[in-house]
């Protein structure tokens, strides 16, 4: 008899220009933490493992300079590391911007009966509306987020 094996443990990786305005936009849109690695950090500053210059401050804190993650806030975390143990999205800095087509995307949803003020609320936070769909299948308004990855309502 053969083991089942346990299912995988992962994360949504999101390449991004400015990683901690990108976690700041999806975690405020998401109801998530911004994950606090300053522990790390500093620990791993305090090694000569990590370059000053790979760090930044972010909410008053240090931080890794090009990656940062949201979790969401009921999920275990790693106090050590300030790292999620559960859903969680990364967002890692790159040199490109965004070009094309998104091949995956986030839904969200609100329900029909919130989605216009949950779009309004993500508007505030720095999202754009891209278009309204409408649909024998449903309903749903996409979205772009501030470095314009897009994103539906529903």
């Amino acid at each position: 008899m053969s083991e089942t094996p346990a299912p995988l443990h992962w994360k949504l990786v999101i390449d991004a220009n400015d990683p901690h305005t990108q976690a700041d936009f999806w975690a405020a849109a998401l109801h998530y933490e911004v994950e606090d690695n300053s522990a790390l950090v500093e620990r791993l500053l305090g090694l000569g493992a990590l370059p000053g210059a790979a760090t930044v401050e972010h909410h008053g804190r240090p931080a890794f300079r090009d990656l940062i993650a949201v979790r969401h806030p009921n999920d275990p975390y790693d106090p050590d590391s300030g790292t999620g143990l559960g859903r969680r999205v990364l967002f890692q800095r790159v040199p490109e911007t965004k070009s094309g087509k998104n091949r995956l995307h986030l839904d969200l949803h609100p329900g029909a009966d919130r989605r216009d003020s949950e779009v309004e609320r993500l508007t505030g936070l720095g999202a754009t509306v891209v278009r309204r769909e409408k649909e024998p299948s449903g309903e749903w308004v996409v979205m772009a987020d501030p470095e314009g990855n897009e994103f539906c309502v529903h």
